[in-house]
């Protein structure tokens, strides 16, 4: 994995699951690697591979199932496009909103960018 310094390692790990789970890699109710094995993937600490599962477990994205490990939770998918939702209207969109101010953009124009992009598709 290639980190970023701007956020903390177990999160970046925490998302890059999440985005396993969405991509399909690990459906709903199946098994991920442990803690140690996804560890030794990504080469880092154990300790930081376990943050990022306790995270995950504490946004209910992944459940322990004792003596079994660790398994993507029922409606994970769901969780974790909620938790992105989220995130971007907290952190993305007033960026955006502050550049379109800055340029002088309508939200008028950014409708009309944003069907033009769909519609190329």
């Amino acid at each position: 994995m290639d980190f970023k310094n701007q956020k903390a390692i177990y999160l970046q790990i925490a998302e890059h699951i999440c985005d396993e789970i969405l991509s399909g890699r690990y459906p709903e109710d199946s098994k991920l690697p442990s803690v140690r094995e996804y560890a030794a993937q990504a080469e880092v600490n154990v300790n930081t591979v376990a943050r990022s599962f306790e995270w995950l477990q504490m946004h209910e994205i992944v459940t322990v199932r004792r003596g079994l490990g660790n398994f993507v939770a029922s409606g994970a998918v769901c969780e974790i496009e909620a938790i992105r939702k989220q995130e971007f209207f907290n952190e993305q969109l007033p960026e955006l909103f502050q550049s379109m101010q800055t340029l002088g953009i309508t939200l008028d124009e950014v409708v009309n960018q944003y069907n033009t992009y769909y519609q190329s598709k």
